[in-house]
């Protein structure tokens, strides 16, 4: 049997923890633990470097979708690698603030790389005195907008669709795609 990677040798060859008799005078030993090192390597080197499997900036491709799952999202194929490993890397942060102005923000700007505009009907405010006004609209709402370069692809439906996905689910949203 031939191990995945040819050449990988064990950092920690099985000989050599043999007793020594096995190590000097009994060839068949030393060729059996050579043949466990080989298949073994690999599993050695895996667990040696765990922690960067665990990296969503490091791991491999394959095992970054494994990874995305970990923390819940379905990773989009038709982003950039790159733009997927943020997004794995960040997703904590991201729930953390979905359904909030600033979650919104940061599902734009990593999709979009730019800063969007949020315009919703919602206010804040104190009054020292009771029946004070109400701040805001009584209409919910949302309107974000995205000023992009006239030469940047953005993929206006799948705008729609981290909005929706970002935003409080009770507030209807527009989207508008501003091209500069």
């Amino acid at each position: 049997m031939r191990g995945l990677i040819e050449g990988l040798t064990s950092a920690h060859p099985l000989g050599e923890s043999l007793p020594a008799l096995f190590q000097q005078e009994d060839d068949f030993a030393l060729r059996f633990t050579g043949a466990l090192d080989e298949v073994l390597a690999q599993v050695l080197m895996s667990l040696d470097n765990l922690d960067a499997y665990l990296d969503p900036m490091l791991a491999p491709t394959d095992f970054l979708e494994w990874l995305a799952t970990w923390v819940g999202i379905d990773l989009d194929e038709t982003w950039p690698e790159h733009k997927q490993r943020e997004q794995v890397r960040n997703a904590v942060h991201l729930y953390r603030w979905r359904g909030t102005r600033k979650g919104l923000a940061d599902v734009i700007r990593l999709y979009c790389d730019v800063e969007p505009e949020i315009i919703d009907n919602g206010g804040t405010s104190y009054s020292e005195g009771p029946s004070g006004p109400l701040p805001g609209s009584p209409t919910p709402s949302l309107h974000v907008r995205v000023t992009v370069a006239a030469g940047q692809d953005i993929d206006e439906a799948r705008l729609h669709e981290l909005v929706a996905a970002a935003k409080p689910a009770h507030l209807p949203h527009t989207v508008e795609v501003i091209r500069t």
